[in-house]
């Protein structure tokens, strides 16, 4: 499928299940995120107040949280059309020039993972941004011409968890940049209990409590676990989720307490054990546990840092008493970690 084959109408919307059955369809949907939600509702009434399109919107944090959710509720309080790509997709400039071609009056085009965008691309995209205006150049060498077509108001709504790796020409053309937190315990509840609704299930608040403890924070993951507990209380207890169904499903998936899952702890003991609580490189642990750099820094580390699990410094990362404490593991003593330091 070509990057400009995806086109998701007002109708269309509609259509995609499950995940999208359970997005929020309008800003008065959403739960969290209490300060970008009214900066958002601020931009819509007064683009709407002067008849003209929003401005160009960028979203950033770590994965999971409703970026790409906020680029379906703003099209839908627009009532406009939303088309959508991803910055790997759009390979060369022509599929970008195919993709802005067919764009109308309001509509909006969604780019995830924007910050891996080409140079060129990035080239054609600058002018369309800021003038909508398309640049096209006809043919090669002395005989070639530039063809300058203009585009109709549009939106663009980008979508990066690596804020740094994004063009600085690039981000400042987006008039409005929001960050993306963790959502706190009341409002992952109010996630989990909406989502327990729309998906027909019977759900104690208890146990919606209990998954939402359990969710770093991220309603990604909320879902993911409540679908999961979903099918364990329909294959072993009458279909009904308690707080009990939900803590033996969680036992059983190795998810814990604090919502850290197999890999997680085996993070933090590779770096307790094999290298007596750190510090160690990035590429060292990627290797350790199998998993890519990129996924390590964008997944894992992000909660677990916010839980004050690890810790990042020069020379790498390092573990905290409180994650010693977490896996019921011996500190060391201070005499060891004065010798370490001497090393």
């Amino acid at each position: 499928m070509s990057p400009e084959d995806r086109v998701v109408s007002g109708q269309q919307r509609k259509v995609e299940r499950d995940n999208f059955a359970l997005r929020p369809q309008r800003l008065a949907d959403m739960l969290g995120q209490a300060r970008v939600r009214e900066n958002l509702s601020i931009i819509i009434e007064a683009a709407a107040v002067r008849g003209e399109p929003i401005d160009h919107i960028l979203f950033y944090g770590p994965p999971g949280l409703g970026k790409t959710s906020l680029a379906y509720v703003i099209a839908n309080e627009v009532q406009g059309n939303i088309r959508i790509t991803a910055g790997p997709a759009i390979e060369r400039a022509g599929d970008l020039a195919a993709i802005l071609t067919h764009l109308k009056a309001g509509d909006i085009l969604f780019i995830d993972e924007v910050h891996r965008l080409g140079k060129a691309v990035e080239e054609i995209l600058y002018p369309a941004m800021e003038d909508f205006v398309l640049d096209i150049v006809i043919g090669k060498g002395p005989a070639a011409k530039t063809l300058r077509l203009n585009l109709p108001r549009f939106t663009v709504i980008g979508a990066t968890t690596r804020l740094a790796l994004l063009a600085g020409p690039l981000r400042d053309r987006f008039g409005a940049r929001f960050r993306l937190d963790f959502y706190d315990q009341p409002a992952m509840e109010g996630i989990v209990e909406r989502a327990a609704g729309l998906l027909k299930v019977e759900t104690s608040q208890e146990a919606a409590a209990e998954i939402a403890k359990r969710a770093r924070g991220t309603p990604r993951v909320g879902l993911r676990l409540l679908r999961r507990v979903r099918d364990f209380a329909e294959a072993r207890a009458d279909g009904v989720i308690t707080l009990g169904v939900t803590r033996e499903a969680l036992e059983l998936m190795e998810v814990d307490q604090l919502g850290l899952d197999d890999v997680d702890r085996r993070l933090l003991r590779i770096i307790i054990e094999k290298y007596k609580g750190g510090p160690v490189g990035l590429d060292t642990l990627a290797a350790a546990i199998s998993e890519d750099r990129a996924t390590i820094m964008d997944v894992y580390e992000p909660y677990l840092i916010q839980l004050g699990f690890i810790d990042r410094t020069p020379r790498g990362r390092t573990c905290t008493e409180h994650a010693y404490r977490h896996l019921d593991i011996a500190l060391p003593d201070a005499e060891d970690e004065s010798q370490q330091r001497l090393l």
